[in-house]
């Protein structure tokens, strides 16, 4: 595409501290959400029985919750899904009843009475102690590919762009979950699973703008630091582009036409690539200017005289 090909020259760097100041909000909301009202949790992770009924006329919703109210499942929730003909129902954990027949219990129940038949699309049951290993391993599973993070990139680059890249993932991490809990938007186990497939994304995209400020910063012989991170920045801007636009192609189109189960992965995605893109140019990259990066601390070190001999080889 040509107007990718032609040299930009955004100054990226001058709204630093709009950018600071605007993810500093979010981020304040998002904990506060997180702390005040949680994320709501499917079944996944609490336990329960899930039913998705599909109704061959408009489902009544006020006339499901009556039912099941009127035969002691008043903490049942009553949703539609998908359409108005579709319905899912999600009880908690009951101690005194048998989870493997509570479905066809709830269907009977709801049968009576009804002239035409109520079709069963899905069931899922997960006992207790299943949602609290999952609740506990997911968030292992989050820490876990953090920590292997911060090691990679300790490894990789000086430790100030280590600190950078773990920042803007954490940044990532807290405003997708925060996104959630001010949603409500249920989180399963996809959500989880997209909340890594983000941490990954944010971190190739991290990774590669790293690469070019450490690439310009030897290049460029004169110029600040902000300049030199700015010019980074404008060079890697058509692949950062290109990249993010196809895939946010693809995920939108798993959003429209992938369907209910799938649609919170979706979201979590869309809000991850474009919240990922965002951290790699004004959360990584602010971080290491704000700690002082320079072109001496990327200046290879240099070799000491008593380390070479006469001939000029190494020892």
């Amino acid at each position: 595409m040509q107007f990718l090909n032609k040299t930009t020259n955004i100054n990226f760097m001058s709204k630093r501290v709009i950018a600071t100041v605007f993810s500093a909000l979010l981020i304040i909301a998002s904990i506060a959400s997180l702390a005040t009202q949680g994320l709501n949790f499917g079944i996944d992770f609490t336990g329960g029985t899930m039913i998705e009924l599909s109704y061959q006329e408009q489902a009544n919703l006020s006339d499901i919750r009556a039912k099941l109210e009127q035969n002691g499942y008043g903490d049942a929730i009553v949703q539609n899904f998908g359409s108005i003909h579709d319905v899912l129902i999600r009880l908690p954990v009951l101690k005194e009843a048998n989870m493997a027949e509570l479905s066809n219990r709830i269907v009977t129940t709801l049968q009576t009475g009804h002239e035409t038949t109520i079709d069963v699309r899905r069931v899922e049951f997960v006992g207790p102690q299943v949602g609290e290993e999952l609740t506990e391993q997911g968030g292992l599973a989050m820490l876990y590919a953090l920590i292997g993070i911060l090691i990679y990139v300790s490894f990789r680059f000086e430790y100030r762009f280590a600190i950078g890249s773990v920042v803007a993932l954490v940044h990532d991490v807290v405003l997708t979950l925060g996104f959630f809990s001010l949603s409500q938007i249920e989180f399963d186990l996809t959500v989880l699973a997209a909340i890594l497939a983000i941490i990954g994304y944010s971190l190739n995209d991290t990774i590669v703008v790293f690469d070019r400020i450490r690439e310009t910063f030897l290049k460029m012989r004169k110029g600040s630091s902000e300049e030199i991170v700015n010019r980074a920045l404008n060079d890697t801007l058509s692949r950062t582009l290109m990249t993010s636009i196809t895939t946010l192609l693809v995920v939108l189109a798993l959003f429209v036409f992938g369907g209910e189960v799938i649609h919170a992965f979706s979201i979590a995605l869309l809000l991850g690539i474009v919240i990922g893109t965002y951290s790699s140019v004004y959360i990584a990259s602010n971080t290491i200017l704000s700690l002082g990066i320079s072109k001496a601390d990327l200046m290879p070190p240099e070799k000491n005289d008593e380390d070479v001999n006469e001939d000029g080889s190494q020892v």
